[in-house]
């Protein structure tokens, strides 16, 4: 430890001894953080403990059965449906941002309306979504339960997330930088795709991580949307189910809890795979 750190931790004590209450708000912000780490390795360790003794290669095969249980069709099902839901939310998402953002008068009612409505939409449960999905995808418009739309209902879902992300990523942008590229002579639409979007490419990808999270976890909608069938989707109306679904099903049924605990295992590795490289390629993509 140096000299000033040394000597910033003794400033530090002698304000909270000249300050109780500082002292006091301190010990409840550790006690917080210490509490929430304790809450997420609790519930992590749990899960490891119980599912990684039934791990086995069965799980994996490539049909599922009633005897193997396998989770290699969910899995699938799962990438597949994480990728068709980002292709549908994700454009949208960060087109409505960059006009709401970029072009849209400060003050604009449009712009008020439609923030008012992503934020209730964000409040929604996704039980709800999942009686719209049910209604509209799957009985209105005929697709029945399929891949394609569970896939359209948890876009809606992450929409107005990816939305106000991106946002507020892209008024994190300097006003310097916009004003450098006018005067460098470049127009609107070029200041935007080459300068501000780049600069917030960070924060919109952290936006897209959650996106991803909530499909990747989402449950309930999907059983009204994509059904719970265990087979690999052939095809984009073909009914399926996603890893979480997988989970919920075969826990329901009473009789293979050890192998939920090992599906829990692998839905949190996937999970944390696709964040931390999300998190790689933000960093990647920050420096350059």
């Amino acid at each position: 430890m140096t000299q000033i750190n040394k000597v910033t931790i003794k400033e530090q004590l002698r304000s909270y001894l000249r300050h109780p209450y500082s002292l006091f708000l301190f010990v409840l912000v550790c006690l917080a953080a210490l509490m929430t780490a304790g809450a997420f390795v609790g519930i992590v360790g749990y899960i490891l403990i119980k599912g990684i003794p039934h791990l086995s290669l069965s799980l994996f095969d490539w049909k599922y059965t009633s005897e193997n249980v396998s989770m290699m069709p969910a899995i699938i099902n799962t990438l597949e449906m994480t990728v068709l839901a980002l292709l549908f939310a994700v454009p949208f998402g960060i087109g409505a941002a960059v006009y709401m953002t970029e072009y849209a008068r400060r003050g604009n009612k449009l712009v008020k309306l439609v923030g008012v409505t992503s934020e209730t939409l964000s409040g929604i449960p996704s039980i709800v979504y999942g009686l719209f999905g049910s209604l509209f995808f799957v009985k209105a418009i005929g697709m029945g339960l399929s891949l394609l739309a569970g896939a359209l209902t948890l876009a809606i879902m992450i929409l107005p997330l990816i939305m106000r992300t991106t946002e507020e990523a892209l008024r994190a942008v300097p006003d310097s930088y916009r004003e450098g590229s006018f005067g460098l002579g470049a127009g609107k639409l070029r200041t935007v795709m080459k300068v501000v979007l780049p600069s917030a490419v960070p924060g919109i990808l952290s936006g897209v991580i959650l996106g991803i999270g909530r499909i990747v976890g989402e449950s309930a909608a999907l059983i009204f949307t994509a059904g719970t069938v265990a087979e690999v989707a052939d095809s984009l109306l073909d009914s399926s189910r996603t890893l979480a679904v997988h989970m919920y099903t075969i826990s329901g049924e009473g009789l293979y809890i050890n192998q939920t605990y090992a599906t829990a295992v692998v839905l949190l590795v996937i999970v944390i795979v696709i964040n931390a490289l999300s998190s790689f390629a933000a960093k990647k993509l920050e420096k350059k």
